[in-house]
């Protein structure tokens, strides 16, 4: 029996040893993005900021895998035909960690295309599309710390229209007494929540409401991670009789979800649709995450990588939405939903794009009363 082991393992052994030389073969002989009969030779590099930035995270960077398991799917990539996907975590949450992560997902893996999600890349990138001329990068949510190679594209989402379509939902559906708690007071999160603040107002507005008779806590968390601070202040929200909190803080808003949970309360998701991570959710705000990162591959893979600019999704694009198919609204209607996202869609709204950390505090607000916690 150890003998016939033995052997099987060996056999075993053989092939996988003959397949790795079949596919190397085939790298040499298929230049890097070009297609052939069989399709181009693609290895995607999804790249973590640090070594808590998990894949499953339910925000940020799962929406940005989602777009790249999109992309294999619906072009019968595998593979055994010159395409590859993987995820990377870097040992440090330094720039120099992520520099040489990228490196060796170049050298070891292949990777000639490599999607960095987060403002943790602004300086690294710089460096990185002139490190690496040869390789495609995608940067989502930022722009290097200078001028755009032609091997890179940033993408940047219209928070703001998401956090606007949140508040004005919120406030439509019956809500009175919100919250906003961001994760740390970076440009896409202070868009989220300007735009929330905004999205409220203007459904106050509409309603007929008197002035004050909106409310929303106003906060930043200070993490993207799960942390007990954080539903330790969500929790003290809910006793003191917030109804839903809009949590824009990545893995973070989970610990809003917990403190929901615990308070028979409510809370908005963000970045991808978060209704599935606690029955709380009663909406999210959205960033096309999946649809931007699936169409730049797409483009890549045509041949036409859209190097050299800062594009921003917004709602002209459907960049950003609420999900509401799985929304839990009462009130608010699909109609409703449909009529405001097409003003925005149209600039028939001016929603503040600005980004200092104190831009709440700059609103020109009539009938919201904003309660600024940190």
């Amino acid at each position: 029996m150890k003998k016939v082991f033995k052997f099987l393992s060996l056999a075993l052994l053989l092939v996988v040893v003959l397949a790795l030389t079949a596919c190397t073969r085939d790298d040499e002989e298929t230049p890097v993005g070009q297609p052939d009969a069989d399709g181009p030779n693609i290895r995607i590099a999804l790249i973590a900021h640090s070594p808590e930035s998990i894949l499953d995270d339910g925000s940020f960077n799962a929406g940005a895998w989602q777009g790249i398991l999109q992309f294999a799917r619906e072009n019968g990539l595998s593979t055994s035909r010159g395409v590859d996907i993987e995820f990377f975590q870097p040992g440090a949450g330094t720039d120099d960690a992520r520099i040489d992560l990228v490196e060796s997902a170049i050298q070891n893996f292949g990777a000639n295309v490599i999607v960095m999600p987060g403002h943790h890349f602004i300086a690294s990138s710089y460096e990185m599309q002139n490190l690496f001329p040869d390789t495609y990068f995608i940067l989502l949510d930022a722009s290097p710390a200078g001028a755009i190679s032609s091997n890179l594209v940033a993408i940047h989402y219209a928070e703001e229209e998401s956090g606007f379509l949140a508040g004005y939902a919120a406030v439509m559906n019956g809500y009175r007494n919100l919250g906003f708690m961001g994760g740390v007071a970076v440009p896409a999160v202070v868009r989220f929540g300007t735009g929330f603040i905004e999205g409220a107002e203007y459904a106050a507005n509409e309603l007929g409401l008197a002035e004050g008779e909106v409310t929303i806590n106003y906060a930043y968390a200070g993490t993207f991670s799960p942390a007990p601070e954080v539903q330790t202040m969500a929790a003290s929200w809910y006793n003191e009789g917030v109804e839903v909190i809009f949590a824009a803080a990545g893995g973070a808003g989970f610990s809003v979800f917990a403190a929901a949970e615990a308070a028979n309360a409510l809370a908005i998701g963000v970045d991808i649709d978060q209704a599935g991570a606690s029955d709380t959710v009663i909406t999210s705000a959205l960033k096309g995450l999946e649809a931007s990162v699936y169409s730049v591959i797409s483009d890549f893979f045509a041949g036409d990588f859209p190097g050299g600019i800062a594009k921003i999704f917004d709602a002209s694009l459907d960049g950003v939405g609420l999900p509401m198919d799985t929304s839990r609204f009462e009130n608010f209607t699909q109609d409703q939903y449909d009529d405001i996202f097409q003003r925005l869609a149209n600039d028939e709204i001016d929603v503040s794009t600005e980004v200092g950390p104190e831009a709440h505090l700059n609103l020109n607000l009539s009938l919201v009363d904003l309660i600024n916690i940190g």
